[in-house]
């Protein structure tokens, strides 16, 4: 236990710095790449909705247990080698797990083509980032889109993570690695099939029940950490209440309301998608328009929030261990 407050603190660093390089293998491909050919085969050669329910729960359970068995294994085959070689994959693989660099990385390349007022290389960046038509938004709905994005994904893809990443540290037998690795496997399995609509309406409703389980506990808490650090929990937890509840995701919705909240501006409303129209509740206060200052405010926030979770899990840890 007592090596987790430096594994937590390269991690952090290693995402900071460099976050996912291009062209490198990342486990998120080789989830997905299993997902991809369970869920194709499945939906080829099984027809029945009950069957499809049931191949459902073994993809989203084999997977996550298998994540984190698999991982588990290679951690303790490096730890048999050599100590520092485990702390370096450990480091290496918890870093993985955090999508901080890469929100900003996708947020600064659109934000980037607005500056230079380049509309249409920013619907075609902002398209690479999110499901919703992008060829004829607008400067402010292109904002929107953005602040959207990071703020939801701020949950699953940076806060959930390092809040099992802790809560595995403190169970030696699974470790923060393992557990972390679960979790984003259950991500990885949501975001692809985890959809009411077919073909996956019956394969994916594990993934997408367990997904939201799963992160309901961090993201009560990001939210929590957010109200704090942004001066503002009166505010930030009247409007989660008033708005967050009229979202049918259990999680996005409190994420995004709880960013729009401490920002004052009002995200939500009505999206395209394929060219079908689409409408989410509002969520927050239109106090002020969603600006390039606001996303880098937003992104400031995740990362505050973030070293704040590093910070206190590193020194829990240090305190347990030397107890």
């Amino acid at each position: 236990m007592t090596h987790y407050p430096s594994t937590f603190l390269l991690a952090a660093y290693l995402d900071y710095l460099i976050g996912d390089p291009w062209g490198w293998l990342h486990p998120v491909q080789v989830m997905g790449w299993t997902i991809d050919l369970f869920t194709q085969t499945t939906l080829k050669y099984v027809n029945s909705p009950y069957l499809r329910r049931l191949a459902g729960v073994v993809l989203c359970w084999g997977l996550i247990l298998g994540t984190g068995a698999i991982t588990w294994l290679i951690i303790y085959a490096c730890e048999w080698i050599h100590p520092w070689l485990s702390i370096a994959i450990r480091s290496i693989a918890l870093a993985s797990c955090f999508a901080g660099r890469s929100l900003r990385r996708a947020a600064e390349d659109v934000l980037t083509a607005i500056a230079s007022e380049d509309l249409d290389a920013a619907r075609s960046k902002l398209s690479m980032y999110v499901g919703r038509d992008t060829d004829k938004l607008t400067i402010p709905e292109i904002y929107r889109a953005i602040l959207e994005t990071v703020t939801e994904n701020a949950i699953d893809g940076v806060m959930a993570p390092l809040f099992y990443a802790i809560v595995g540290a403190f169970i030696p037998a699974v470790g923060a690695v393992p557990l972390a690795m679960a979790y984003k496997a259950a991500s990885t399995l949501d975001s692809m099939v985890g959809y009411r609509r077919e073909p996956y309406a019956d394969i994916g409703w594990c993934s997408a029940k367990s997904e939201d389980v799963l992160t309901w506990l961090p993201c009560r808490l990001s939210v929590l950490t957010l109200s704090i650090i942004s001066g503002k929990p009166r505010t930030v937890w009247r409007l989660c209440f008033r708005d967050a509840v009229k979202d049918p995701s259990p999680n996005s919705g409190w994420s995004e309301c709880a960013y729009a909240a401490a920002l004052g501006v009002q995200v939500g409303g009505i999206n395209y998608y394929k060219g079908q129209v689409r409408e989410k509740p509002q969520l927050g206060d239109d106090l002020q328009p969603i600006t390039s200052d606001i996303i880098q405010q937003a992104l400031r926030l995740t990362r505050y929030s973030f070293l704040l979770w590093v910070g206190l899990g590193s020194l829990a840890l240090s305190l347990v261990g030397s107890t």
